[in-house]
């Protein structure tokens, strides 16, 4: 097995991996997060109905006017605060995280620390 199938390979075991172990209910959906080089995308889904309730990227007008880039660390932070406000306006508090297959560092924790910060419990 050449080294590109391998490594994907071990990056869709960690995505089940983590996949299997976080499920969003009505009373705690997930957020579920993906970064590309260029943006952050966030949702929060209720994964018992399959329905998206709150999603936000980089790429709305109101983040983009405020970040200089979309891929950086000060992008994610505000994509996290925006994705709080969201989910406090439809009145979702707890939920659970969902990192994908990413490591939890960089974009990924500033996204969920500010969106701790903006009142969503994990």
């Amino acid at each position: 097995m050449n080294r590109e199938k391998r490594k994907d390979r071990q990056r869709q075991k960690r995505h089940f991996r983590v996949r299997n172990r976080v499920h969003g209910t009505a009373g705690r959906p997930r957020v579920s997060v993906f970064r590309s080089l260029r943006n952050i995308y966030a949702q929060i889904i209720n994964d018992d109905e399959g329905r998206t309730l709150v999603a936000t990227n980089t790429m709305t007008k109101e983040i983009r006017e405020t970040v200089k880039k979309g891929g950086d660390i000060g992008a994610a932070a505000a994509v996290g605060t925006k994705l709080a406000q969201l989910a406090l306006a439809v009145g979702i508090k707890k939920v659970v995280f969902d990192r994908g297959y990413r490591r939890f560092h960089g974009r990924i924790k500033a996204l969920a620390e500010a969106a701790r910060k903006g009142g969503l419990e994990f």
